[in-house]
Formats: structure tokens, sequence, C-alpha cells
């Protein structure tokens, strides 16, 4: 039978109670009756109707028969399903006079089949909002179904992630525990699916659900047999008080902390949020915006302190790779210096001097903003690709520092600010959270006033750097002090370095003031393991080890001036130093590419080849083995490529086929054809170049190959010039200029184009002075240039074997193999 409201009528629905059965009611049902507005009553005798609100009771069932201790002991509670729904339909109850029967508080709850008589029913009533809070049920960060939780805990987060399942009987102590009871609220039927089988994989093996958050641990009992899956019961216990964050709620800090929006410690969160960007936030700020609760949709991620021990992985199969992402920030914040040391500082947790990696550059700096950015884990990339930059993926200083080393402080100048961040995994041990203090200031005048933060927060965050790191204020104020008046730059300061064995992964080398390059400092790493490449045997790869010999070809065009240990690398453009260079252009896959190959005497003598590698002007794989290369170790000894592939490696969308460490391409059609096409071309070099020799008579040169011409960077425009034949390079200074011999020209003059060159051998053997028999030796150059063979036993100088035997037997044995060896 219907029943008429003074009000306006309302749809009915139906209450699903884990079987077949369903009640339908009048009106929806409200567990919370303070929310509901009082029913209007017409005058006269009153009506023996329930409550306008409630289910009528005439429809649903009487009270359930009181459960014994027995039943809600333990972890397996129990709770009707209604199975008298039906018999209550057929045989309705009496009406009498006075209150309607079963319009209580406890028995509404009741006759919904949720039994929370042991839950403290008063107390769950006075949860104002208690059924409109849902949480995510998930298994190993896979969802499995939403749910509503009634009766939920203070701090219930948003995300409840089971970690294990556990055999019930082995969870007596869940019977001293708080419990809710979890209702099923799927979003879609795939939930809806997931989460009976879920329950049924609960009730058929007897096992109990369990996961640990920040604040509590959580249980989920499987339903009692013969009832359906619609909600079951879980417990609950606090694991610990909720943190206030790194400082107190009174202190008004804003430190800021890298979490997510589901954190519970995060005041501005909020149960259900629809969105969780995972990046640098203020926790605990003064102005909180109000936001409206969303229902729970999506995948939540947080970031746990560990996660910086994670991103090191990212280089862990070479080191040098992490300092180049360094090197790579400061050529795009356009330094002109950039200084790698490591130097040794006392540390007061240790109490002794531990070394501590230092990267200096003069680049244009970064504001609050951009230091915010780069201690976030990642940020949106560009949606073109911008030739002029090396950075893209927003990692490169994380995993960079991590690999490096366990703590890094950033002190940062542009022309009106500056800041300090501190990364650390030894602040962050034991926390839920990754706190990351920054202190920033502005420029105001002749002073230098707090920007973004308080003066409480700014003591916070400096107290921390003291405490966890070997700066003081003092320290900070000295190293802030390189800095010029009107100066710019980053400092990058790391210690806890890496360590290898019972030392340190990498070996630093201070070198010899004035001493000669063989002298210089260094660091290197301490295996000095050569890295895996396809058809390499040699061990002999210093790029593969030392610092400075990575940094002399790390870009396509140095422009940079960089300091190892003390001493400037001398930086080589690695296409201008080869010899018999030949340029190939060619097409792959519609676009232009052009290689340089040539003849290098210092990676004949090393026993290396193959192909350089740039992308952006910076070197991504070195002595890449291609074509005949690969079958053959002694092929092709000495000869080298030189390719930039930025065009190549990056679609018409923005994307580049490079990985995110920038040590390597990814596998892709563009790099396969590269690859083939490489190998060609090697091959073809070998075939014209190598075996056959155009000679030349010249009065200069020791019979070794040398770079078709020599180079010279002058010092300010950062441009290279061309020595002019027979100039003695070993006689420039150690800082040139374009206006020196023997360039004597113009800062403003373009630098010269490579142009393909010819092998220069010398007309005279070791051991023989220059003016001996010149003319005779251009006579039977000239005749062996027309064809006449010469005389068996006659070497090109017009000595015989038998005046020289030592000699002799180089000349007769025929060179067999196709390398860059000299004659």
């Amino acid at each position: 039978m219907q029943q008429q409201s003074s009000t306006s009528p309302t749809p009915s629905f139906q209450i699903h109670t884990g079987g077949d059965t369903s009640v339908t009611t009048a009106a929806p049902f409200n567990i919370n009756p303070n929310s509901t507005e009082p029913a209007k009553r017409k005058r006269g005798r009153p009506r023996k109707y329930v409550l306008e609100g409630s289910a009528n009771p005439s429809m649903i069932s009487p009270s359930p028969p009181s459960l014994s201790a027995s039943q809600v002991s333990g972890s397996g509670f129990s709770y009707p399903t209604l199975p008298q729904a039906a018999e209550a339909a057929a045989f309705p109850v009496k009406k009498g006079r006075g209150r309607p029967r079963g319009s209580g508080r406890k028995q509404q709850i009741a006759d919904l089949g949720l039994m929370m008589g042991d839950l403290g029913v008063e107390e769950e009533l006075s949860c104002e909002d208690g059924s409109k809070q849902y949480v995510m049920v998930q298994k190993d960060r896979r969802i499995i179904c939403r749910a509503q939780c009634l009766h939920p805990p203070a701090n219930m987060p948003a995300v409840w992630n089971i970690t294990d399942i556990v055999r019930q009987e082995k969870t007596d102590f869940l019977s001293e525990l708080s419990r809710c009871l979890l209702r099923r609220a799927p979003e879609n039927s795939h939930q809806e699916k997931e989460w009976g089988e879920f329950l049924g994989f609960l009730q058929k093996h007897k096992r109990v659900a369990t996961g640990k958050h920040e604040c509590f641990q959580f249980f989920i009992l499987p339903p009692k047999e013969g009832s359906g899956f619609s909600c079951t019961f879980a417990c609950y216990r606090e694991r610990k008080k909720l943190s206030e964050g790194p400082v107190g709620k009174a202190s008004g800090s804003t430190s800021y902390v890298i979490e997510d929006a589901c954190s519970p410690s995060n005041e501005e969160a909020v149960v259900g949020a629809q969105t969780c960007d995972l990046s640098a936030k203020a926790s605990g700020r003064p102005e909180k915006t109000n936001q409206h609760n969303l229902s729970l949709e999506g995948n939540y991620v947080r970031a746990d302190p560990s996660y910086l021990k994670t991103l090191g992985h990212t280089h862990s199969g070479w080191i040098f790779g992490a300092i180049a992402e360094f090197v790579d920030n400061s050529r795009d914040a356009k330094a002109t210096k950039l200084e790698i040391s490591i130097d040794m500082i006392f540390s007061k947790a240790v109490g002794r001097e531990i070394p501590m990696l230092c990267i200096i550059d003069d680049g244009c700096g970064m504001n609050h903003q951009e230091m915010l950015q780069m201690v976030s884990f990642g940020h949106r990339q560009p949606d073109a690709d911008d030739t002029n930059l090396i950075g893209r993926f927003g990692i490169g200083f994380k995993t960079g520092a991590m690999k490096l080393g366990k703590d890094a402080l950033v002190l940062t100048q542009t022309t009106n600010s500056r800041s300090i961040a501190f990364l650390s995994q030894t602040l962050n041990e034991g926390k839920d959270n990754l706190e990351i203090p920054i202190v920033s200031y502005y420029r105001n005048g002749q002073f230098m006033e707090l920007d973004k933060q308080n003066e409480t927060l700014f003591k916070h965050n400096l107290k921390a750097i003291k405490e966890f790191s070997p700066f003081d204020k003092y320290f900070i104020g000295q190293k802030v002090g390189l800095f010029s008046k009107d100066g710019t730059g980053t400092h990058i300061y790391i210690w806890n370095l890496d360590e290898w064995g019972s030392n340190y992964c990498l070996q630093w080398e201070s070198g010899i003031a004035g001493g000669s390059s063989f002298h210089q400092g260094d660091i290197l790493i301490r295996s000095r393991r050569v890295r895996a490449r396809p058809g390499q045997m040699t061990q002999m790869v210093p790029l593969d080890y030392s610092l400075r010999s990575y940094l002399e070809v790390i870009f396509l065009e140095p422009r940079i001036k960089i300091y190892v240990q003390g001493s400037q690398v001398k930086c080589r453009p690695l296409s201008r130093s080869l010899n018999k260079t030949v340029v190939e252009n060619g097409t792959i896959m519609g676009k232009s590419v052009q290689l340089t190959l040539g003849c290098s005497q210092l990676e004949w003598e090393e026993a290396n080849c193959g192909m350089f590698l740039y992308w952006h002007g910076r070197l991504i794989e070195a002595y890449k083995r291609v074509g005949i290369m690969m079958h053959n170790v002694d092929k092709g000894r000495g000869v080298i490529g030189v390719i930039d592939v930025t065009n190549l490696m990056a679609d018409d969308n923005g994307h580049v086929w490079v990985h995110n460490n920038k040590q390597g391409f990814q596998d892709c059609e563009v790099y396969a054809e590269l690859e083939k096409w490489l190998g060609e071309k090697s091959d073809k070099y070998l075939d014209e170049h190598v075996d056959k020799v155009e000679l030349k008579a010249g009065s200069a040169g020791s019979g070794v190959y040398k770079p078709d011409n020599e180079w010279v960077q002058c010092d300010k425009c950062r441009k290279w010039r061309m020595l002019s034949h027979g100039f003695n390079s070993k006689t420039l200074p150690l800082q040139w200029f374009c206006y020196m011999k023997p360039f004597n020209g113009k800062c403003e003059i373009p630098e010269q184009e490579v142009e393909p060159g010819v092998i220069t051998i010398s007309s005279r053997r070791l051991g023989y002075s220059s003016t001996e028999d010149s003319e005779e030796i251009k006579r039977k150059l000239s005749i062996q240039a027309a064809g006449t063979p010469k005389k068996m036993g006659e070497n090109i100088s017009g000595q015989t074997t038998e005046d020289n035997p030592a000699k002799d037997s180089s000349q007769r044995c025929k060179r067999l193999r196709r390398s860059c060896r000299k004659s």
C-alpha cells in the first residue's frame, strides 16, 4: 500500500541487502535523522504511520532477533540479510497505538541489515556525514571497488590499499578493535564484479585483507556464509597520532612537502578529491581555500622518501651520466664557465671530514618558481622540440643528485632573487611524506627580503638545513659570497657520496699547478670498468672512466669553459680533429642527415672505432660500431664518425626518441634505419679511403696520421680558428684570443667550415735529414706516379734494403687490415 505524505511524494527505491531479496520503501532512508527536515503534521488524531524519511515497518520486517555473544565475538561478525522480509510482507504486523513499531534509531539500522548494536549505535548516528564518505579499495595499487564507509575513523584516508591477505584464525585480536561497515558503491560494472570476486575469495578461503596507512591499519573481514556480498565489516586501529608536519601548527609553517592531495597530513586534503597532483605544495597554509567534496575518481599516488633512492637507479649503469645532467643544466642556463671538483669538508654528524662534490656555474640562475619546478617530480614536457635546450624530462636533477650522493644543497642567484633548496634522504628518514625545505629571497634595493615565506618558516627550513647538512649560516654566507655583486649562477653541493665497497665510487686526483697535461686533475670511476658495446674488445676507453676525457667530447661544438679539479678541460670538436675527413650526406625516412668520417691516431693506438651520435649538440652514444666493425675487432681501427641526429630523432608532434637518462636512443624504426645507413657509409669509407691512400710529397711529418687541420679556441668569443699550415700548436699560450698569432683577426669573423682533407705522409724516413737526397726522392715519386715500377729491394727514399736492413721488414710486409695504421 502506497503511503501518502503531507509533502510532495518521493520516488521509491530498492535497498539491496546482499541476497536476491530487495525491499521497496516509499522514501529514501537517512540514517542521520538530525539532517532530516521535520515532517509537517495535520491537525487531529495522529495517524499510525511511520515518521517521514524512515522505512515503513509494515513493509520491511519485525526487529531481528538478538544475536548471541558468540555470534558477534572474534573476527567473524554476523549480521542479518533480511530473509524475513518476504514473510513480513505475507503476514503484516498488527498496528497499535503510540509510537510505530520499528521506528527507533537502532531499529532503523537493523532493518537495513546493518546490525550495528555492537558498534555503538548512538555514536554511529551522531556522525552527521558518516553515510557520505567513500573510500577506494585497492590491491597492489589496482582498484577493486569504491565503497561507502559507515562509522568511519576520524582520519579516514581516501584510498585503502591492501598489502596482505592473512588467515582468519590468526586475527583473534580483532574483537578488541574499532569497527566500521563497508558497503559497495561501484562506479561501474567492472568494480561491482571485482567487489563480488574479492569478498567471495575472502569468504571461501576464510581470509582477512589487511593494509597499512599513515595513521592506521585496517582489516577487511570476510562476509558471513550464506549472506550476500553487498557489504562487510572492517576493523581498524590507530598506528600513531596524525603528525602535524615538520613544524607544529602553532608555528604557522608552510614548509614544502611532496605529497598527494589524499594524504591525511595535508590540511587541504579532501576525502574523495577528484585529482591528485604529485608536486611540491605547501602544507598547513594559513589561508585555506574552500574545496568541494567530489566523488573519488581515478588512481592516486603518493611520494614516499624511499623514492629518492629509486630515482638514483636511472644512472646505476654509469655514474658519469649523473654528472652529465648538471652539465646539461649549466649549458641550458647559458653558462660560460663550469667548475666540477671534489673537496673535503668537516661533517658534524660523523665528526670527521668527508668528500663533497661541488658543481658551480655562472649561468642565469633560478627564481623561486623555477627552483620549485626543479625539485618537483617532473613537469609537463614542451609541445615543441627546442634544439637549443637539452633538458626536457624534468627529472635530471633528482636522478643525478640521488645517484651521486644521499644529500644535495642548491644555491642559486638571479639578478633580483636568491634561493636555497635542500634535497635530502637523511632529512626524510622515517617520514611518511617527502619534505624539501626551500628558502627564497628577493632583492629590495640593496637588501635581500624573504620571498614566499614568513619568518617562522624561514627559521624552520634554515634549522633543518643546518641540522642535517655540513652547512651553517656562516658557511652558507661564504658560498653565497662567491657570487659577485651583480653575478648570477647556481652552486650544487652533494655529499654522502655513492660508495664502492668500503670506498667511494668516485676517485679524484688533484692536478699539479703549472704541470703538463699529464699532471692535470681528474675525477675517475674507481672500478675503471669499460661500458659494454657490441663488437668491442679493447679495455682502453678513457672516456668511460675519466671525467676529463668524457667532457672533452661531450659537446659537438664546445662553447663553455669546463674545469675539473681546478684545471681547464681542453675541449675538442671531434669532427674537426680527424684525418682523411669525408663528409657524407643522405636522407633517412625523408629527413636529411650529415655524417663526418675520418681517422684518429689516438683512437688507432687505443684500438677504438665507431660512431659518435649527438642530439641537441650533446653526446648520447660513443664508439657505436656499425657495419663490418661489429664482426671484426680490427676492422676500421681508428675510424671515427660524427653525426648530429637532432632532427632525425624527433617527430612532428614534438616527441623525441631519446631515453630520459640521455645515454641512449629508444628502439624505433628511425633508429634502425639510421644504424643501417651508418653501416653502409662506414663500409664504403673503409673501401675507398683507408686502403687506397693518396700520397703527396712533403717536408714535415713523422709518418703518423695527424689531423687534417689543427684548431684553437678563442677564450673570449669561444669560436674555433684554424691554425696555418706548419704552425706549431705547442707554442700557443694557455689563454689565446683571436687577435693573436697565427689568426691575427677579430672575434666578429665567423668560423671556418670543415673540409674534406688529404693525408700527408712524410717523404723522409726517421733518422734521415730533411735535405738528404731530396731531388732523388722527387724524381722517384714522379716516376711512380707515371706507372714505372721501382726496383726490387729499393724503398721510397732511394736506399736499398741492404743499406737499411733494420727497416726492411716493415716495407716488405703487405698490410691486410683495413685501418688507419701508419705506413
